[in-house]
């Protein structure tokens, strides 16, 4: 049953959500459904595409399969709830009745590829080779040609985790900015001695930011120690031993807890003050998947890293996928944002020697980064049973691994797309502002006092902090021999340079 309200009275439901509805799949429902509108109007609402009479078909699963391929792409998630439950015969005699068509041999594929075995149908010797995903309605990754179905698998990740991203108009438009040519342009701008100070400071900024997401906030030699780690991302192929390798790093006191793949369950929430039962917003995937869904994910790090799928869809299918996965016991939130970084330097899309802030833009948006985070999460608690464990944790009674190798990627490309424009546009190019006038400011007290560098610093430090005037405890203490006239002249000086310009 669909429990979503419908967009008309009296439409009928269609693709996806007809099969979903008809076959009762228990699966989180897709984020955009469709209906046949008695109306020869066809429009689109946030979770639903309308469409007209003419677009009926055949209420028959080989129908609704067309429909859904032609009109709404590739779900995996979907399809595979489906061919769980439907007779292999059913597939195949559908594809047998019109064995070169395009659709039917999209779905053969599909079939065999999700189910793992054949079917008894002879390899196809007909027809042009057809792409799996339309790149209209979704975006594909590197071409892999199936003889046997003629069909070339565009898929953007492999069997064990493929997570997929439509077609939006806000990611068209983000992604035809190019940024990263503009970031190269930015970079190449810049005096290379304060592109150096500029990077060093960013990249300390987006460890802190990293710890800030998590509620804690470190010694400064901890975030120091981070903030290398991140400057080495891209440099090294993802592996399981790497990411472990990565955790250590994170996870300074190890003595209570158990170190690299989780042997348990896991869940991220809170717990009854009384009972100390678990109350999840997120349920880990199965502590037995893990094997197979992190070498899926590491598989599609590499798939992608060499192809011109965008790098922040990829950026997004590899971090997002890690986290909601959570494979460790601790430490998951900073390794999904470092492989943020990871993969945004080694498909080089950030340019070498500078990492984007994207974490400090992160902690300002962090209700629309938790809110990215739940539209994952929630719709899959009511598909995950259960149980309560004597320690506190949670016990998973059913099978999940679908749950996190095959799900809607596009909320959280939107959201890291819109992170890394304003990243680019907006934080890079305010700190390397900052650092020249910075420069310009410390080159005039220089000058005009016998000073030495470090009370330079501090004095303008005094400045920023106190909008462009000597604080009293400044006049009073660290600056006390200045007179009047000289800081006077200071702050107009800063009122110049850093207001004004």
């Amino acid at each position: 049953m669909i429990n979503r309200a419908l967009p008309e009275e009296n439409a009928s439901l269609v693709g996806y959500a007809a099969l979903l509805d008809k076959h009762a799949l228990s699966i989180p429902l897709p984020e955009v459904l469709a209906v046949i509108s008695r109306k020869h109007t066809k429009y689109e609402t946030d979770l639903w595409r309308v469409f007209t009479p003419r677009h009926a078909v055949e209420d028959t699963i080989y129908g609704q399969l067309v429909f859904a391929l032609k009109h709404e792409g590739v779900d995996l998630a979907v399809l595979k709830a489906l061919f769980d439950v439907i007779d292999a015969g059913e597939v195949e005699a559908a594809i047998k009745s019109e064995p070169n068509g395009m659709y039917a041999r999209k779905i053969w594929f599909l079939y065999e590829y999700l189910q793992e075995e054949e079917l008894n149908i002879a390899d196809s010797t007909q027809g042009n080779f057809v792409d799996l995903l339309d790149g209209k309605l979704q975006y594909a990754g590197p071409s892999r040609p199936s003889k046997r179905h003629r069909v070339r698998n565009n898929l953007p990740g492999v069997r064990n985790f493929c997570p997929l991203v439509r077609r939006t108009p806000s990611l068209d438009n983000l992604i035809a900015l190019d940024l990263s040519a503009k970031a190269s342009e930015t970079i190449g701008s810049i005096h290379p001695d304060v592109l150096l100070r500029a990077a060093a400071f960013l990249l300390l900024e987006d460890s802190k930011a990293s710890y800030a997401i998590e509620g804690e906030t470190p010694p400064h030699n901890r975030a120091e120690r981070w903030g290398r780690v991140i400057g080495k991302a891209g440099q090294v192929p993802l592996s399981r031993e790497g990411l472990e390798r990565l955790q250590r790093e994170v996870i300074t006191d190890t003595r209570f807890m158990q170190m690299g793949y989780r042997t348990d369950g896991g869940f991220i929430g809170r717990r009854d003050r009384t009972t100390n039962l678990p109350i999840p917003d997120h349920i880990s995937a199965r502590f037995d998947d893990l094997d197979r869904l992190v070498a899926g994910l590491i598989e599609t790090a590499n798939l992608l890293k060499g192809s011109d799928y965008p790098p922040v869809l990829a950026a997004t299918a590899i971090a997002f996928g890690f986290v909601f996965i959570h494979p460790f016991e601790d430490g998951n939130g900073r390794l999904h944002r470092y492989l943020l970084h990871h993969v945004l330097l080694e498909t080089g899309f950030t340019p070498k020697g500078v990492v984007f802030p994207v974490s400090s833009v992160i902690l300002e948006r962090i209700s629309e980064y938790r809110t990215t985070l739940e539209s994952f999460s929630h719709p899959r608690l009511a598909h995950i049973e259960w149980r309560a464990t004597d320690k506190g944790n949670v016990e998973v009674l059913n099978q999940t691994f679908d749950l996190y190798r095959f799900f809607d990627a596009t909320s959280q490309a939107e959201f890291l797309y819109s992170c890394v424009e304003e990243t680019i546009s907006k934080a890079l190019p305010a700190e390397v502002d900052y650092l020249q006038k910075y420069d310009l400011m410390k080159s005039f007290v220089s000058q005009y006092l016998d000073m030495p560098d470090p009370t330079v610093g501090l004095l303008i430090r005094f400045l920023i902090q106190n909008d462009g005037k000597l604080s009293k405890r400044g006049q009073n203490k660290e600056y006390s021999a200045l007179t009047g006239d000289e800081i006077e002249v200071l702050e107009s000086k800063y009122e110049e340079v850093f207001v004004t310009t």
